[in-house]
């Protein structure tokens, strides 16, 4: 009977860590998706940027404004950050993911952007974003960004 436990535990012990791992794997690859977007926005790449988000008529950014679609999103961001000044860096913080299922999960964050006062001055505030799960992997469906 000792023994079995003895196994039993042995079994529990090694499989609750590689669930945990199988549970973290999303929520790492929706972390490298922001950390690859911040990599390209500070290097003054909206294009790749915007490959954070789903090239889809539905994907929809929510700021001042609704911005609908990969193109409208894509078009807004040229407008709005029309130059490296304008840009500046890009810092995400306070990252949660919380999992909504097998495909679908909600971020919430903070941004910083670090501008000269001729891009802008500073810039700060929160966001929430909607990812879904498809062929080309973890993708943005839905963002909504608030200044502080």
């Amino acid at each position: 009977m000792r023994r079995i436990l003895l196994l039993a535990s042995l079994v529990l012990l090694l499989t609750v860590p590689t669930a945990a791992r199988a549970q973290d794997a999303p929520a790492q690859a929706i972390e490298k998706v922001l950390h690859d977007q911040q990599a390209a926005w500070n290097a003054g790449d909206i294009e790749t940027f915007m490959h954070g988000y789903q090239d889809s008529p539905e994907t929809t950014f929510i700021g001042k404004t609704i911005a609908s679609g990969y193109q409208g999103i894509l078009e807004r961001y040229r407008k709005t950050y029309a130059n490296h000044d304008a840009m500046g860096k890009l810092d995400f913080s306070e990252l949660k993911v919380r999992m909504l299922g097998e495909n679908h999960a909600v971020v919430t964050g903070r941004f910083h952007l670090t501008r000269t006062q001729a891009g802008g001055g500073d810039a700060s505030g929160v966001y929430s974003l909607v990812f879904e799960k498809g062929s080309k992997g973890w993708q943005i469906i839905l963002d909504h960004t608030s200044a502080d």
